[in-house]
């Protein structure tokens, strides 16, 4: 009896108080068909879920930001859920974020509670202003190693209006294309209209309280019920859900701690 007492203690303690703060880097290789050759070991960097608050969250969000930048990413997404219910935390937030250091930008989208807390206009011209690229139902060219890469992003999903074939317009059939989409479910229907190289999400939180060795998620979030954390495929396209940083409801987490993900294209062979 003591030592289930013990254990019982000592996952409460860990749950509360260690896991939520224990920060690690999630390092995957993403095998993209019909990815150009010039753009092999494309490094992309992926942080979503903060649900920053101040008073909390800033050591964590300051360490994530720097590990991130350790890894010297060429990209960084950074697909939504950076508020709970109070815009207020925009500006703090964005001290941070905006010591993001990728060699060619950082792109951000809408999360279901950014939608439901704030104007996508408004956030959109706080975070450009920045210096952070945030999309919402469209796409933004750039070159790098002379090819073309569009970075495409719809709205929230969950009671926002998505709109696949404006976020998708105008992308050559050549074009190499990394999507952000906060829920992950998604992926399903943006792929209806072309192939993804790459579709970054959040949205779990990886299951926030997993079942340590069996690999079970208790509780499902609505359109996060299919891709809860990892890698994934579809015909051509690719998906990556990260755990994110932050928790909703209580702050807790349990054999699912916390992470920012480092994500290698490769062109598949």
């Amino acid at each position: 009896m003591k030592m289930l007492f013990c254990g019982a203690a000592g996952s409460f303690a860990n749950g509360f108080w260690i896991e939520p703060g224990r920060l690690s880097v999630t390092r995957s290789e993403i095998p993209c068909a019909r990815l150009p050759a010039a753009l092999d070991g494309l490094r992309v960097g992926l942080m979503a879920d903060l649900h920053f608050k101040p008073d909390q969250d800033e050591a964590l969000l300051e360490e994530a930001v720097a590990m991130l930048n350790r890894e010297k990413p060429d990209l960084i997404m950074l697909p939504g859920d950076f508020m709970d219910e109070d815009p207020a935390v925009i500006g703090p937030m964005l001290e941070h974020l905006k010591k993001l250091a990728p060699r060619h930008g950082v792109f951000a989208s809408m999360g279901n509670h950014d939608g439901w807390a704030f104007d996508g206009s408004q956030m959109r011209r706080r975070f450009e202003r920045a210096g952070i690229s945030f999309l919402i139902n469209r796409n933004h060219g750039i070159r790098v190693c002379n090819e073309n890469i569009a970075i495409a992003a719809t709205d929230h999903i969950w009671l926002g209006k998505p709109d696949p074939a404006a976020t998708l317009r105008g992308i050559a059939a050549d074009t190499t294309v990394i999507a952000l989409v906060h829920e992950p479910d998604y992926f399903d229907e943006l792929t209806e209209h072309r192939n993804i190289h790459l579709q970054v999400s959040g949205h779990t939180h990886g299951g926030q309280c997993r079942v340590p060795f069996v690999d079970y998620t208790p509780a499902k979030v609505a359109y996060g019920r299919k891709y809860i954390h990892g890698a994934f495929k579809r015909g051509e396209s690719r998906l990556f859900v990260t755990r994110g940083l932050g928790t909703v409801g209580l702050r807790v987490r349990f054999a699912c701690p916390p992470e920012v993900a480092m994500l290698t294209l490769r062109a598949a062979v």
